[in-house]
């Protein structure tokens, strides 16, 4: 008999039902309505289900976003047990295309970073379009794959960024006797279908970047310009060495930018010497003020 685990995520709206196995190999599924499911028979018949607005298929798990007609709590155990019911019966969760290569050959590669702790492991396909890091296994919810890194104990830190993960590691070990094994673990992890980031978390980010914007609209004129700068000339430059740059604060008194480093930033000797030759500088001369100063308020 088929055994599901129900999850919450991070949005309260959608619940993973996840296997014990792999459902799908390389690929991601969502649908929006019944319609679009003629891949997956058992979304199709989710979609009889009036609270059902989405259906997502990654890697292990099943994941459906509600309508707010009905909460999770009164109806989860009865989509669980229909679930198990199609499957259990022969159902197919996903038709695969037999015209499509089974499996997805990727390739992965090291990239130094100015940051001798950190190396920026690329690979040759999109992973997700928001930055996220993580500093811990605890933090890991929405990376499967992160979570997996952890439990190599030389793993410190892990940054992963549109098509790359950056791993910061611990100074006991080097990276001439770890860099093989990282980079054959995450090829083999991803080629096996293995999630990266969960789907289900890019849906609640993108109500964050939503609240985002409209903070954005809410900063001072000075703040806007600072934000406009680092996202066009700054963040490209940063995410080439494995790292991001985020904006926190200014101070119109005190005339003090704090940022956020992540990824091969965090850390990094050289990261001082950036901020205060490179950033800073820059900011300086673009909005012509010198008494601009810039601060990391974790490095």
């Amino acid at each position: 008999m088929t055994k599901l685990i129900i999850k919450d995520t991070q949005n309260p709206t959608i619940l993973k039902f996840e296997f014990e196995d792999f459902i799908t190999q390389n690929e991601n599924f969502e649908f929006k309505n019944i319609d679009e499911a003629k891949a997956s028979p058992l979304a199709q018949q989710l979609f009889y289900l009036p609270f059902v607005k989405t259906v997502y298929i990654s890697g292990n798990f099943i994941a459906i976003e509600k309508f707010s007609i009905v909460e999770w709590e009164d109806v989860k155990d009865a989509v669980a047990e229909q679930i198990i019911s199609f499957v259990d019966n022969g159902g197919k969760i996903i038709i695969v295309d037999e015209n499509k290569t089974k499996k997805q050959p990727i390739t992965v590669y090291g990239e130094s970073t100015p940051n001798p702790s950190a190396l920026k492991f690329v690979v040759s396909r999109m992973l997700t379009k928001n930055a996220i890091e993580f500093k811990n296994i605890d933090q890991t919810a929405a990376s499967p794959l992160a979570k997996e890194l952890f439990n190599f104990p030389y793993v410190k830190e892990i940054f992963i960024d549109e098509n790359y993960i950056s791993v910061t590691k611990y100074e006991i070990i080097s990276w001439e006797e770890i860099t093989l094994e990282l980079r054959t673990f995450i090829k083999q992890y991803i080629e096996n279908g293995g999630t990266v980031l969960d789907e289900t978390v890019i849906v609640a980010t993108k109500k964050t970047e939503e609240n985002k914007e409209q903070e954005f609209d809410k900063l001072d004129v000075t703040s806007q310009q600072i934000i406009n700068i680092l996202e066009e000339y700054v963040k490209p430059a940063v995410a080439a060495d494995g790292g991001n740059i985020a904006f926190e604060s200014f101070d119109e008194e005190t005339k003090i930018v704090k940022v956020i480093l992540q990824g091969a930033c965090s850390g990094c000797p050289s990261s001082t010497f950036t901020l205060k030759s490179g950033i800073e500088n820059m900011l300086k001369s673009m909005l012509n003020d010198e008494k601009i100063q810039v601060e990391a308020i974790n490095s």
